[in-house]
């Protein structure tokens, strides 16, 4: 196992869906789990699931196997964890959502708007002098965008983080026997 927690050639990002109890103090239970471990959080989402006595937490991590079962150990033996599930890639709709305010001249907003289309973005704001945009997408699309657009003059930008499902039929809340 990777014990000095720096990144190796084995390690890779992998996506947790938890299903906990919506109750209060739980998100800093989980979050101090991976403090006192020494594990990073490479993204963390939060919200209500469709019945509201359950939250999903959506956790990004960077690790090998190793890591990645400890982690599902550990979480495993919080009071509140209702289920884990490992969300492998080609099983799994995973998006991000980020906002993003551009520098836009006269000169570089129609630039700026031709990517805006090819990356299939959404123009949510603007002034004489900004844009600001709303991209969802994989990681990868956003972290294209801002490569592209960052000549231009990024003002501020905010990313929510992961969020996935698995692909086809079931749901992580509907195959728990607990949540009935």
């Amino acid at each position: 196992m990777n014990t000095d927690k720096t990144v190796t050639s084995q390690d890779e990002k992998f996506v947790l869906g938890v299903l906990v109890a919506n109750q209060y103090g739980v998100l800093m239970r989980v979050s101090s789990l991976f403090a006192r471990r020494g594990f990073n959080i490479d993204s963390l989402t939060v919200g209500e699931t469709e019945n509201h006595e359950y939250s999903r937490i959506t956790i990004t991590a960077t690790g090998d196997a190793a890591v990645r079962e400890q982690i599902i150990k550990q979480l495993a033996k919080l009071h509140d964890v209702v289920k884990i599930d490992t969300m492998p890639p080609e099983s799994t709709v995973i998006r991000e959502l980020m906002l993003i305010k551009l520098r836009a001249t006269s000169v570089t907003r129609s630039e700026i708007i031709d990517a805006v289309n090819v990356f299939r973005c959404k123009v949510v704001d603007f002034t004489p002098d900004e844009l600001c945009i709303e991209i969802t997408g994989q990681s990868s699309k956003i972290d294209a965008f801002i490569d592209f657009v960052a000549p231009y003059g990024i003002i501020e930008m905010c990313r929510t983080g992961v969020v996935a499902v698995s692909r086809g039929s079931g749901s992580l809340i509907g195959e728990t026997s607990e949540c009935d």
